[in-house]
């Protein structure tokens, strides 16, 4: 038997795909699993432990398999997506359609949902990676974002950066005094074509390979980001972060669980819009800076639900 899952998105789609993954190879612990996905997340996708090869495959382009026995669209609703696995000329497809498809659905509970409903058991809280190693403490920030929309000013994030490295952050509300018995190391991280942006903040910021990306906010101490995948990764790893949302609901794409802080004026927009949006803009850097506070108090890595802040 032969499984073929389409998935080919970007890294926070991957890895809030993880528990419908990993639920699939539990239900069939003997069978190749071939995931449809960019070759740009090849090492995020080794690093789930769930798939037996990782088939290259651009969003919406021609999937080079043939006749699998299942075939599972973890892409979309459709109908692109569907006409792509059809051509593969599946035994079975398991898929949502524009009728059923559960728009105010969280992304990790919606893909174990379409699996559970055909008896496939799934885990949503199984999103975990494996631990790399302990903290540093290295704070990092990360303003890029695959749209404007979701891109939170740069100068805003140079500020909080400047704070940080004078150890200049609000206190908690519980009063407990800060742990900043070493210096903040903090670092500005750019993926391809952020460099410009990130220099903004920084002189040098730091650029690499997805496999170094994943590894530095694997270990770190905290990550400052907008709705990206960067926060999905500090996710995973169990990294303390502090999330900028706007123009989407972090209800649908922020962390369910973890030593999480989420920021979000309560108000949703045009996520593919070229600037940012204005519910975003609303966030201030004394707001990030009093939810960096409470992370860096953290003791430990809770469980419980992210606070989600609607300032």
């Amino acid at each position: 038997m032969r499984i073929l899952v389409l998935r080919a998105l970007g890294l926070g789609d991957l890895l809030t795909a993880v528990p419908a993954l990993r639920g699939l190879r539990a239900a069939f612990p003997h069978t190749e699993i071939t995931l449809a996905a960019p070759e740009w997340l090849r090492d995020a996708v080794d690093r789930i432990e769930a798939v037996d090869r990782l088939l290259p495959t651009e969003e919406l382009g021609p999937i080079d398999f043939a006749r699998p026995d299942l075939a599972v669209n973890l892409h979309g609703k459709g109908p692109q997506s569907v006409e792509r696995l059809m051509a593969t000329k599946p035994r079975r497809l398991l898929t949502y359609t524009l009728a059923d498809w559960p728009a105010q659905r969280h992304e990790m509970l919606r893909w174990c949902d379409l699996l559970q409903r055909k008896g496939i058991r799934c885990d949503p809280d199984d999103f975990r990676l494996r631990p790399l190693g302990p903290r540093t403490n290295r704070v990092v920030i990360h303003p890029g974002a695959s749209t404007g929309a979701r891109r939170w000013p740069a100068e805003r994030y140079a500020a909080v950066a400047r704070a940080l490295r004078a150890e200049v952050v609000n206190p908690p509300a519980s009063g407990d005094p800060l742990d900043l018995a070493e210096p903040l190391d903090v670092v500005v991280t750019a993926g391809p074509g952020e460099e410009e942006l990130a220099r903004q903040i920084v002189p040098e910021p730091v650029s690499g390979s997805l496999s170094e990306l994943m590894d530095l906010i694997a270990t770190a101490r905290l990550v400052i980001c907008g709705d990206t995948g960067v926060a999905h990764v500090a996710t995973a790893y169990g990294t303390p972060s502090v999330l900028l949302f706007g123009p989407v609901s972090p209800d649908i794409w922020g962390p369910r669980r973890g030593p999480h802080r989420v920021l979000w004026y309560g108000e949703t927009g045009d996520t593919f819009a070229g600037e940012p949006d204005p519910g975003l803009l609303k966030i201030t850097v004394e707001e990030v800076l009093d939810a960096v506070g409470g992370a860096l108090c953290e003791r430990g890595e809770s469980e419980s639900s992210a606070p989600v802040t609607s300032a």
